[in-house]
């Protein structure tokens, strides 16, 4: 069986058992932007938590771009580095209403201008709430893929070209997020549950 044949039948049976988006909660790209950059070295479930009441108080970029840094650290304490993700959230914000009139843009050249954002982040939002295919890598989609035999790369840029030529266009966002939601719950980064893995027979389980 060619890697194209088998990533495809790896994504059918990962999108049978996961949500097809981020676990992550947004209802607009600029949340799902705020979300991303708070859940670096956090979990989803605290960053979730926390941004159910953030943008009460912060309901857009102009309100971050406003507020004194120490007002937004207070908000975000809990999601740990809250310094600098503060610090990052103003900016971010300050750029988005200087440089895009307040709107997230929607591509990924124009995404990665803004601090704190890379292509992870850009692909993440571009995919998941703008509708445009794009496929993030993030630790588990890294790991997994390795595991799985469909790079040997270890640069997320080169990563994602190789997933990219395996994929059609319509699935490169769903199918970073299968593979994030199956790094979690099963394909863990130091206990595989390789014995209870639905697609353990398609699986070469490099390094493992």
């Amino acid at each position: 069986m060619d890697d194209k044949t088998r990533i495809r039948e790896i994504d059918s049976i990962l999108s049978a058992l996961y949500p097809p988006t981020t676990a992550l909660l947004f209802d607009s790209p600029f949340t799902l932007l705020v979300a991303a950059i708070l859940a670096a070295q956090c979990t989803d479930e605290r960053v979730n938590a926390v941004t159910r009441t953030l943008f009460q108080r912060f309901p857009g970029p102009e309100a971050f771009a406003k507020a004194e840094q120490e007002t937004i650290e207070e908000a975000v304490h809990s999601t740990g580095f809250y310094r600098q993700k503060a610090k990052t959230l103003k900016e971010m914000s300050k750029k988005l209403v200087e440089d895009f009139g307040g709107k997230v843009p929607g591509s990924v050249g124009e995404l990665i201008r803004l601090p704190g954002v890379g292509r992870k982040t850009a692909n993440l939002v571009l995919g998941n709430a703008m509708g445009v295919p794009a496929l993030f890598v993030d630790t588990h989609v890294s790991r997994l893929a390795a595991r799985m035999g469909l790079t040997a790369n270890k640069d997320p840029d080169k990563i994602e070209a190789d997933l990219v030529k395996l994929l059609p266009q319509e699935r490169w966002t769903g199918f970073s997020n299968v593979l994030t939601h199956h790094g979690r719950a099963i394909c863990t980064a130091r206990k595989p549950k390789c014995p209870v893995c639905p697609i353990n027979a398609l699986c070469p389980k490099i390094g493992v």
